[in-house]
């Protein structure tokens, strides 16, 4: 009896010690048992918020609760498009699942929730114009402003052009305004020549 105390007391301290939202494969590979894990939910001190993805049920309340359940469950996925233009206040769209850009050929994640919308990147176009931002804890990788904006060109169809019009909008009001990194980043995705007339336009 006293095993299976230490067992989910050495748990709580880990999970705490990783700020409270874990993976249950991270877990284990730590050393805790699926059977402990499934105890403490059982018994109020955990809660499932995500397939894989647990958090303390004592911990406080998530700020950005999708971005943050998205980037501890699927480790490689960037916040990008939408989801990204919304973070960075370029939008007045509200996104009702997660967009995520993983590299090309890694497997599509069992996220049950949040909802995630996945588009795959290759190369550059995954690993460039990546920013880190610490969101309760937890380190969440979003497109930066400029990567997205090109991104969201190249998906124009997709998300459609007046989200696009919009986003470019709102970057050219704020006083960061990167003409050279957006270039950059156009020609990564390859959207380089449909961009140029309306980047000329925002100069």
């Amino acid at each position: 009896m006293r095993t299976s105390i230490s067992a989910e007391e050495r748990a709580l301290k880990w999970i705490k010690e990783q700020n409270g939202l874990i993976r249950s494969k991270d877990a284990i590979s730590s050393g805790i048992y699926a059977r402990t894990l499934t105890q403490l939910t059982k018994e109020g001190k955990l809660e499932q918020i995500s397939r894989g993805v647990y958090r303390l049920s004592s911990g406080k309340t998530i700020s950005n609760p999708d971005l943050v359940t998205v980037a501890v469950g699927v480790p490689k996925a960037v916040i990008c498009l939408i989801s990204a233009l919304s973070f960075h206040k370029l939008t007045t769209q509200i996104p009702h699942k997660v967009y995520i850009a993983l590299p090309e050929l890694t497997r599509t994640p069992k996220q049950d929730y949040p909802p995630i919308s996945i588009h795959r990147f290759r190369g550059k176009a995954y690993e460039e114009g990546i920013e880190n931002h610490i969101i309760d804890g937890v380190n969440v990788r979003i497109y930066n402003p400029e990567k997205t904006l090109a991104d969201c060109f190249k998906f124009r169809n997709k998300i459609g052009m007046d989200v696009v019009l919009e986003a470019m909008k709102f970057y050219r009001s704020k006083k960061r305004f990167d003409i050279k990194a957006i270039t950059m980043y156009a020609k990564i995705c390859r959207v380089e020549n449909q961009m140029k007339p309306y980047l000329e336009a925002m100069i």
